[in-house]
């Protein structure tokens, strides 16, 4: 007999079709691997009294505060510990219970039914302004073609073209400077039918800029206000093109001046609910969502929503994420903008595992590499 401990970190239903299991258990044992951690906050003391009893029934656990079997506090936060199967059971049980697990019992089913992305793409960044906060990324006409180029050899899927740098104190650019800073590279593009090789994003929020764009081969709009004007919804919806909603707390001139949140999740997780709902109204129905790692929020802020970014998996929308050489590295480990290429790279890693499906990053063979040996690992 050979015993051998096996990381969590597998494809559990390969492994378990690999044993020979009857094909109506594969499903069954592979729901068993994964586990839920899920924080449960404000609930009804009588409704957590409850949902211990029926989580232990279920093989689940649910932790909570001493004293609440005496219910000492009328209402207390929670952390459930449960696999997907047992998951499934408490949506079931906790339908027909009072205290609001009703609307608990709905967000289970939720959870339960979160799919990781099979593929992920990867968006290479171009800046046609001179003050963006890598230099590595400013390219102006025939030389931002060239890296283009390069780009998608290098295994770029998708290429996000901005004129305006959104770095914290940033300066204000009127839509005509900033017209007259991407559309050389827009019209380059054009001309050689670059857009046949791979998808062109705008990075803007102005309208103008947008649709001289979309006129040109491009299909998506990256708007790091997250669709707060009008206008970009009517231009999006005109030209049936897919748009990044992104959240940013305050302006690129306000957005790092002590950056405060309620509950960071819930915030943005609401923010993202009334932005879809916004966008479907003006006729958008093809949405990416950007969590705005760096604009409006602190070190802390950044890693929790890449620790937790599965939690926004419920909104069903392909999620994006770019902390590419951004400063909260340097906040972990001292480095220079040109020093955090491996800072960037483990962040984005991490939110991979956790349900990105595109990363925005200004070096993409070494993104490239790197994404397919973490595939590759999933695969054994």
């Amino acid at each position: 007999m050979i015993v051998e401990k096996l990381s969590n970190a597998l494809d559990a239903k390969k492994y378990i079709k690999e044993i020979g299991v009857d094909g109506g258990g594969i499903d069954i044992l592979h729901a068993k691997t994964q586990t839920h951690i899920i924080s449960i906050k404000d609930l009804h003391v009588g409704g957590a009294n409850i949902l211990k009893q029926d989580a232990l029934s279920v093989g689940a656990d649910l932790a909570v505060p001493r004293g609440t079997v005496l219910a000492l506090t009328p209402r207390v936060d929670c952390l459930l510990i449960a696999t997907t199967s047992q998951l499934k059971k408490l949506a079931k049980k906790e339908l027909a219970q009072p205290f609001g697990l009703k609307d608990l019992a709905l967000k289970f089913k939720e959870f339960t039914q979160i799919q990781k992305p099979q593929k992920v793409r990867i968006m290479g960044i171009i800046n046609a302004n001179d003050d963006s906060f890598f230099s590595g990324s400013r390219f102006n006409d025939a030389d931002a073609i060239a890296k283009i180029e390069t780009m998608i050899e290098e295994g770029a899927t998708i290429i996000d073209i901005g004129g305006v740098s959104s770095k914290p104190n940033a300066e204000v650019v009127s839509a005509e400077e900033e017209l007259s800073r991407v559309k050389p590279i827009v019209d380059m593009l054009y001309e050689k039918q670059l857009y046949k090789k791979a998808s062109f994003s705008i990075d803007s929020y102005e309208p103008k800029v947008i649709e001289y764009a979309l006129q040109s081969g491009f299909t998506i709009v990256n708007d790091i206000t997250g669709l707060a004007n009008d206008e970009v919804c009517r231009v999006v919806a005109k030209y049936d093109a897919q748009v990044v909603i992104m959240h940013m707390q305050g302006t690129p001139q306000t957005m790092q001046k002590n950056p405060q949140y309620e509950n960071i999740l819930d915030d943005i997780y609401q923010f993202f609910q009334k932005r879809i709902d916004k966008a479907k109204h003006f006729g958008i129905n093809d949405i990416l969502l950007d969590i705005g790692i760096g604009f409006g929020k602190t070190l802390e802020d950044n890693l929790k929503l890449i620790k937790h970014l599965e939690h926004f998996r419920t909104l069903n929308k392909p999620l994006l994420v770019g902390a590419s050489r951004k400063s909260m590295i340097h906040k972990i480990d001292e480095s220079s903008v040109e020093e955090r290429l491996a800072g960037t790279i483990a962040l984005h890693l991490e939110a991979i595992r956790n349900g990105a499906s595109i990363v925005r990053v200004h070096d993409v063979k070494e993104h490239h590499q790197a994404i397919a040996v973490y595939e590759e690992l999933f695969k054994i």
